[in-house]
């Protein structure tokens, strides 16, 4: 019954629509009393050879009453009982999705897309059976149940009623027993799922990859071991659910014993009429299900226990950004200083430092290149940046405040960032493009794909701007997908503009016109380019070469080009590359 307690604040805020669903169950459950002894007073009549048309119309329009007032109260307490449960899983799902929304990268390198996914689906609706089945279940057991004993007392024999009634207080021994066992065989079925659809995501999401190194067997043997596993641990908790009725039906069967053999002798004695016995074996069925809700609850109660578990576990958990000085809607502009002593991942304590003395400053309208060798530590300072993580020693400033200063969303729709591998929604162009200023008008929308070079491309679709991009960009080629998620960026002008080696799927001409456009409509604003092909920065105001997390090289192209370091070794390999493709071609 804890879980109860632990939702007692969803009760108080809608104790009014519960009240109303209680008592149209305990209307209900008075109703429920009425055709055993209304069927009762009939047999005795006939028994007695007394059976008049008026006594008869009487009992039959009381009989229709009592059906009448059933059917109308169990709409009224579906309506407000099952009706509210929706709205604790809309809050609850809600709760879920902007802590999602609010965490960082920590919190998701610890979760499981599937987990978390799984938290949102099944968790919550058995969260949702507890204040829906669950109330229900509790109120209506209860109050059928003891009005069915009060009649059977008033109606009958109190003595029946408390032989019949002996074997009953071992249902409340099997439901604490089996409630434990299905708790734990729950909670271990609750994870297999979870194991199966993260399992699921990450086989769709990856089946380029599975397709093309020839795997598909291999993966289909794989999800079908997470299939099985959760099959298995289901088995487990349904071999227990479904040791609850049987248990229950033997118990009722030793009651039904006990009441024809004592009823009858009463019978027989004059202590009872046959009508009465009649209505008390009607009470006697009517009992069945107040008994086996006992179980159906704990059911409902062990399962919502367990997944609520989950979702304050999860809910519970901090992110780790420092609680920010400055007001909300502060202005983010200003020169960009990065002064970091030292940083280490938070889940690689045991390795080596990934950033050390690395310092520089970006000035408003200047381009900064950032380039070196693959792990060298550009993809961490970008991460800085934007502030995915928050614990290093040193300090970033934007302006004339840390950026940890910073409410997170002033701090962060002041960056414009575009990654190697774009994010594209399943919708149009247009939407795509404008997807962080939904009311931008097509001619902004125009100028973004212009500065991007991808306004020529989309003309020549049959559907413009209302091309349908397909899940995750499928429809668009590698090079137009980076196109569009520049576009996407351009549309808020940014103060701040990071391109994380997003021209590489681009050809050298292509490059060139964007970096020009781009520069052009940033006159005076800052930007951040993280290259693999130098050619992308030889125009940056400034250049610096990353090399196992520090600053090895730093200058403009045309020193870095003859100082004898990496740059200018890549620089001339990559230029070398070049000149045997165009060889090629020609």
């Amino acid at each position: 019954m804890g879980i109860f307690k632990r939702l007692d604040w969803f009760f108080k805020e809608q104790k009014k629509r519960y009240v109303i669903g209680v008592l149209a169950l305990f209307v209900t459950a008075i109703m429920t009393i009425v055709p055993p002894k209304v069927i009762g007073s009939i047999v005795d009549a006939i028994s007695q050879r007394n059976l008049k048309p008026n006594f008869l119309c009487l009992m039959l329009l009381i009989f229709l009453f009592s059906s009448v007032m059933r059917y109308l109260m169990r709409y009224v307490w579906r309506k407000y009982i099952f009706g509210t449960s929706f709205i604790l899983e809309r809050q609850i799902r809600s709760r879920l999705f902007q802590h999602f929304m609010k965490m960082d990268q920590t919190f998701y390198a610890n979760h499981r897309v599937g987990d978390l996914m799984a938290h949102a689906t099944n968790d919550v609706d058995a969260v949702r059976e507890v204040a829906g089945s669950g109330i229900l279940t509790l109120a209506d057991s209860l109050m059928t149940g003891c009005s069915t004993l009060i009649a059977m007392c008033i109606f009958v024999d109190w003595r029946l009623t408390i032989l019949a009634i002996i074997p009953l207080p071992f249902l409340a021994l099997e439901a604490t027993y089996l409630g434990k066992k299905i708790h734990d065989a729950f909670s271990d079925a609750q994870a297999a799922f979870s194991d199966l659809n993260n399992k699921t995501q990450e086989s769709i999401t990856g089946v380029k990859v599975i397709k093309t190194l020839g795997q598909e067997k291999q993966d289909i043997e794989d999800f079908e071991r997470h299939v099985d596993k959760t099959i298995a641990a289901d088995k487990k908790s349904i071999v227990i659910d479904s040791l609850f009725d049987p248990a229950t039906t033997i118990i009722l069967g030793f009651s039904y014993i006990m009441t024809i053999v004592y009823g009858g002798s009463s019978v027989l004695n004059g202590t009872i009429s046959i009508g009465q016995l009649v209505s008390f074996v009607s009470y006697l069925s009517e009992l069945i299900w107040p008994m086996f809700a006992i179980g159906r609850l704990f059911n409902i109660l062990e399962r919502g226990t367990a997944s609520y578990d989950r979702i304050m576990l999860l809910l519970g958990e901090k992110n780790h950004w420092v609680q920010p000085k400055l007001e909300e809607h502060s202005d983010v502009e200003g020169e960009l200083a990065f002064d970091i002593k030292e940083f280490k991942y938070p889940d690689q304590k045991d390795r080596g430092v990934n950033l050390q003395n690395v310092k520089f400053e970006v000035k408003p309208g200047k381009v900064l290149g950032i380039v070196g060798r693959t792990g060298a530590g550009k993809s961490t300072i970008l991460r800085l940046l934007m502030r995915e993580f928050d614990s290093y020693d040193g300090k970033i400033t934007f302006g004339s405040h840390d950026i940890r200063d910073y409410q997170m969303q002033d701090f962060l729709t002041q960056i414009g960032y575009v990654p190697q591998t774009s994010f594209l929604f399943s919708t149009s162009i247009r939407e795509n493009i404008r997807f962080a200023k939904p009311l931008a008008d097509q001619k902004e929308v125009e100028k973004a794909a212009y500065t991007a070079d991808l306004d020529e491309d989309i003309v020549q679709m049959q559907e413009g701007y209302d091309t349908e991009v397909g899940e995750m960009g499928v429809s668009l080629s590698g090079g137009q997908k980076q196109r569009l998620a520049i576009a996407r960026a351009l549309m808020v002008s940014p103060e701040l503009l990071i391109l994380d080696d997003s021209l590489s799927a681009v050809d050298a001409k292509t490059e060139k016109h964007i970096l020009e456009r781009i520069k052009k409509n940033r006159a005076d604003r800052t930007t951040i380019m993280v290259a693999s092909r130098l050619s992308s920065v030889m125009g940056a105001d400034e250049i610096i070469v990353i090399d196992h997390g520090t600053v090895v090289e730093r200058g403009t192209h045309e020193q870095l080009a003859q100082n004898g370091g990496w740059y200018q070794k890549t620089f001339e390999m990559q230029r070398l590359e070049q000149n045997i493709g165009k060889g090629d071609e020609a």
